[in-house]
């Protein structure tokens, strides 16, 4: 199955084409809730390593602690998120998108707490110091387009970031993440010229 967007949609909370991995970290969402927000991650396991089972074992609950020192530190966390977009652009997916991943922790947006009641979380493989890849802007506005027009409450002004709703806790996209490229790759600015 390919696992990268393309006239993609989405079934039964799965997103047509991205490779699935089931994760047991979710939850229903409190009654009536539909996804408002789009948070943006990122992750490496180990830290600044790309590429291999990691992070699908971290969401999976299969992580093997003796497979590196970093891992006994987080074996025992209960974590998912809805997708990974891998460096080159691949697509996983955890957790469909009507139920509550478990990505946010202790977060607020405008005033309300429990981001994971009312977002999406989307994982973009990298770390906050290193570049993410063109391939992974491409695939992340198509993915945001797509929810954008599944769920009408997401749109301008409602794709953030780990940092944005953790402060302080959390640091995630980075520096390293562009949101003037993300932005004018979902047309909600201008690009240059």
């Amino acid at each position: 199955m390919d696992s990268r967007p393309g006239s993609q949609e989405i079934r039964d909370g799965w997103l047509a084409g991205a490779r699935r991995v089931p994760s047991p970290n979710c939850d229903e969402r409190p009654s009536g809730g539909e996804p408002e927000l789009v948070v943006v991650h990122g992750i490496s396991l180990p830290p600044g390593v790309f590429g291999g089972p990691h992070i699908d074992a971290l969401f999976t609950n299969t992580l093997d602690p003796d497979a590196h020192p970093f891992f006994a530190e987080i074996q025992d966390l209960r974590v998912s998120a809805h997708l990974l977009i891998r460096r080159d652009g691949a697509l996983v997916q955890y957790v469909p998108f009507h139920r509550r991943a478990w990505h946010a922790g202790v977060s607020r947006f405008q005033g309300r707490e429990r981001c994971n009641d009312f977002s999406i979380g989307i994982e973009l493989e990298g770390t906050d110091a290193v570049p993410y890849e063109a391939a992974q802007y491409q695939v992340l506005a198509r993915v945001i387009r797509l929810l954008a027009a599944t769920y009408p409450g997401i749109g301008p002004g409602r794709v953030v970031g780990h940092c944005h709703i953790a402060p302080g806790r959390k640091t995630d996209p980075g520096p390293a993440f562009d949101w003037t490229r993300l932005e004018v790759l979902l047309g909600w600015r201008p690009g240059p010229g």
